[in-house]
């Protein structure tokens, strides 16, 4: 028996138990009414509801409180949080029984139920109700697993049965309350399947201490080619790695074998377009400069979604040197830095035209900036004979500037060059990057201004450390510089002053505090009102004060 599980023993344990029984109960008899209608049972049923919802509420201060109580580890935490959810999801079954029963008093017969063969939902959702304590109990992944998927059966089950419903009700008739009523029905039948699919996935949880999606799962075991789920599972070290934004799961997996660990793994799932994306990418990564992407291992499609599985590259990243109390490795990192980059977009620099679309790309994200900071959308002014832009005017005015800007020039780039991205293995002297996904022919300005901002938004205000990413942020610039100078670039600053401004104003909206978000409008739009008065002079005169970069 699983150590944690001692938890459970007492009151807790038997509350468990109670729900569980209670919510059958809720099942069975409205399966029953549904098949012939019962005042006796009804009653029950309206009464047993409460009764379900106490439980459900016990449980939840049990589980809050023994995390309180006491000093709890992070399995014991992982099982009252999943002991939590099973219950809530257990009185939302409960509460959807007694919406099945009351939706019945709308039907003319309940033998027009039968067309539905409701049955065999029923079966599906009491089989299921029937494995969740053992499969808890016993932290038995297959049961799990085995509940979770109940809810395709019963989404199946939804489909099948809602087309032919619409049908009827297309086709008109005598019985259209009847119609709808079943498919009022069906759709809590279906509610039911969410919510033990929840009761798995948690279930999961307690067993592995991560939260992962059953499509998450079926996936990582796809791509590492194991047979048992519960012997796979049992090897396996899972844990989130990585925030990402762009709605990829992403996760370690490192596999213990005979005592012990394989090298660790990178499993990321997403959609079908951004992971085969980046598989092709850093395939063509590879192809200039050989380990600087991670290895992938596999790749797999899986309906909707695609799956890969990527080494894991050991070393800091660049933002961990920055913030490092000693700076450690940054110097030499540095040098790395300027050398690849240096080195991939000279291999790669081509005439082809390219537009920055730096003005293009702001716009896009307008919306969620001013969700979260109502207070940036600036409106026109005016004073005596002063008249100034709104801040949609404002960009529209630079838009058009900017496909006059000449690009003299593109070059393979990341994409999306966050300090975070960029890794460097201080044992083997080895830089690589990740999260390839954007990376593409493009302006060589964009990887430059993401970089530069990156830095910047970090919320890190120690004198010392901040000192330290003022001058690595003036470095950085002065490298841009000396490229843009050697290849023949007049109009780099220019540009990058509209990357910047697009960096600096799409930032604000991953930052809360009102004052450093503030900081980075402000810059976003000091750039784009410099950039609005240097029309009608040449681009190649345009010059960037550095002190935009830094933040003392």
């Amino acid at each position: 028996m699983p150590e944690t599980y001692t938890i459970l023993q007492g009151e807790i344990e038997n509350n468990l138990q109670l729900i569980i029984l209670e919510t059958t109960k809720q099942v069975e008899d409205t399966q029953k009414v549904l098949k012939k209608p019962d005042p006796h049972v009804i009653e029950k049923i309206l009464a047993r509801d409460d009764y379900i919802d106490n439980l459900k509420s016990i449980i939840e201060r049990e589980s809050f409180y023994s995390s309180i109580k006491k000093k709890t580890s992070k399995p014991e935490a992982d099982t009252m949080r999943s002991l939590y959810i099973i219950g809530n999801n257990l009185e939302r079954i409960a509460d959807f029984a007694v919406n099945i029963v009351r939706q019945t008093e709308h039907l003319v017969s309940n033998e027009f139920l039968k067309r539905i063969k409701y049955g065999e939902a029923f079966k599906e959702i009491l089989e299921s109700l029937k494995l969740i304590h053992k499969a808890f109990k016993n932290r038995d992944l297959n049961l799990g697993l085995k509940i979770c998927r109940s809810e395709i059966s019963l989404d199946n089950y939804f489909g099948l049965n809602f087309k032919r419903i619409m049908n009827e009700l297309k086709a008109g008739g005598e019985h259209t309350e009847s119609l709808v009523t079943t498919l009022f029905i069906l759709q809590y039948l279906e509610r039911m399947g969410d919510s033990l699919l929840n009761i798995g996935e948690a279930i999961i949880f307690a067993t592995i201490g991560e939260r992962v999606k059953i499509k998450h799962i079926e996936s990582l075991d796809d791509s590492m080619g194991s047979m048992d789920m519960n012997k796979f599972l049992e090897e396996l070290k899972i844990e989130a790695f990585l925030g990402t934004k762009s709605g990829c799961k992403i996760s370690r997996v490192q596999k213990n074998l005979k005592g012990a660990n394989e090298q660790p793994v990178i499993f990321k799932e997403g959609k079908i377009s951004k992971i085969k994306k980046e598989k092709e990418n850093i395939e063509a990564w590879e192809s200039l400069k050989a380990g600087l992407p991670p290895k992938v291992f596999s790749f797999q499609k899986n309906g909707r979604t695609a799956s890969i599985l990527l080494e894991f590259l050991e070393g800091p990243t660049i933002q961990n040197s920055l913030l490092d109390p000693d700076g450690c490795c940054l110097d030499e990192s540095f040098e790395h830095l300027k050398k690849i980059l240096t080195e991939i977009w000279t291999k790669t620099l081509s005439p082809e035209p390219v537009c920055s679309n730096f003005i293009r790309q702001l716009k896009t994200r307008v919306s969620d900036i001013y969700k979260a900071h109502p207070d940036f959308k600036l409106k026109p002014r005016q004073i005596g004979s002063l008249v100034t832009y709104s801040f949609e005017e404002l960009i529209d005015e630079c838009e058009a500037l900017e496909n006059k800007i000449t690009v003299p020039f593109s070059v393979w780039s990341h994409g999306d060059f966050n300090l975070d991205n960029i890794i460097y293995d201080t044992h083997e002297h080895r830089m690589h990057f990740i999260d390839l996904y954007r990376s593409g022919r493009q302006d060589y300005v964009q990887d430059i201004s993401v970089f530069l901002v990156s830095i910047f938004r970090l919320p890190i205000f120690v004198p010392k450390i901040r000192d330290r990413m003022n001058q690595f942020t003036l470095k950085f610039f002065q490298f841009g510089q000396k490229f843009s100078n050697k290849n023949g670039d007049p109009t780099f600053e220019a540009r990058l002053a509209l990357g910047l401004a697009r960096s600096f104003f799409t930032s604000t909206r991953f930052e809360f505090d009102q004052k450093f978000s503030q900081t980075m409008q402000q810059r976003a739009l000091y750039l784009l009102e410099k950039i609005a008065s240097h029309q009608g002079r040449p681009w190649e005169d345009f010059k960037l004060v550095p002190k935009v970069l830094t933040y003392l």
